[in-house]
């Protein structure tokens, strides 16, 4: 199993074991995915070649990568829709916050 799997199975159950609620694990996930979207940036956008190997080497460029690349067929569709309903969730309680706020 490489790397990238393991990791992200391992923040996925720590992330759901440590916060319980619903909401908790949610933010916790997405925050994982965008980590792993901010270190794809800085690898793309820094012209440091000792940071943007290792970056590469370590960390996955996101969540749907891993999926899409370790899954086939209508596993990956699955995953990606609840991907999706996880994002929407996400974006939901940001809104929420938000407008509490107001």
């Amino acid at each position: 199993m490489e790397f990238d799997v393991v990791l992200l199975i391992v923040l996925l159950v720590a992330g759901i074991c440590y916060f319980r609620k619903l909401d908790s694990s949610v933010y916790f996930i997405a925050s994982v995915d965008i980590f792993f979207r901010i270190l794809t940036f800085i690898r793309d956008n820094l012209k440091v070649e000792e940071i943007s190997s290792f970056i590469s080497k370590h960390f996955p460029e996101s969540i749907p990568s891993i999926i899409s690349k370790y899954t086939d067929g209508v596993v990956t569709d699955i995953l990606m829709w609840l991907y999706v309903a996880m994002f929407g969730v996400f974006l939901f309680y940001t809104v929420k916050i938000l407008w509490k706020k107001r």
